[in-house]
């Protein structure tokens, strides 16, 4: 995959602000707490690349990053998650009713618990948004214990062919 610029693999290319890992060919992004994650793709045309939802384990409902309060980015880098996202919240626990996400029996999140471990508990789905924290995706036990994460979602299209994702965004450099 091709690093357009400012992003940076290392300090003879691009903007060390704008850092990225490139690790036995695949690029990856740290994310603060040293969460490890794979990116899918680079649109360089739009600042934005997508990088692989954290992978859930089958037998407990959990993120692998449920340990570190799931994703949070450095809010000194100039990158945050975009707006594209439909964020779907997993095998949450009764205290999230209280919250003004969609829990509802016809939320998103079914469609998606269908197939998964997850089923059969309780989930919430909500659209990044400009007033939401626009550098974390957090989980907790206590909480909710696991998520995903689809770009550009279209409801009437069948779980098995949403874009799975997390896009972030990166913020031009200026000169």
């Amino acid at each position: 995959m091709e690093v357009p610029y400012p992003l940076s693999t290392n300090e003879n290319c691009g903007d060390p602000r704008y850092k990225i890992y490139c690790n036995n060919h695949v690029l990856e992004f740290v994310s603060a707490e040293k969460s490890i994650y794979r990116i899918l793709s680079i649109n360089p045309n739009k600042n934005t690349f997508v990088i692989s939802p954290p992978d859930i384990r089958s037998d407990n409902c959990q993120s692998s990053d449920l340990m570190v309060g799931g994703l949070r980015l450095d809010e000194d880098i100039p990158f945050s998650i975009s707006a594209r996202n439909t964020v779907m919240l997993l095998h949450c626990a009764e205290n999230i009713l209280l919250s003004p996400l969609n829990c509802s029996s016809s939320s998103l999140c079914r469609k998606f618990e269908e197939g998964n471990a997850c089923k059969n508990a309780l989930c919430c789905t909500y659209l990044k948004d400009a007033s939401m924290n626009q550098h974390k995706i957090r989980v907790r036990v206590g909480g909710c214990t696991a998520y995903t994460s689809v770009v550009d979602l279209n409801p009437k299209d069948p779980p098995s062919s949403w874009n799975y994702g997390i896009e972030l965004q990166w913020l031009p450099v200026l000169q």
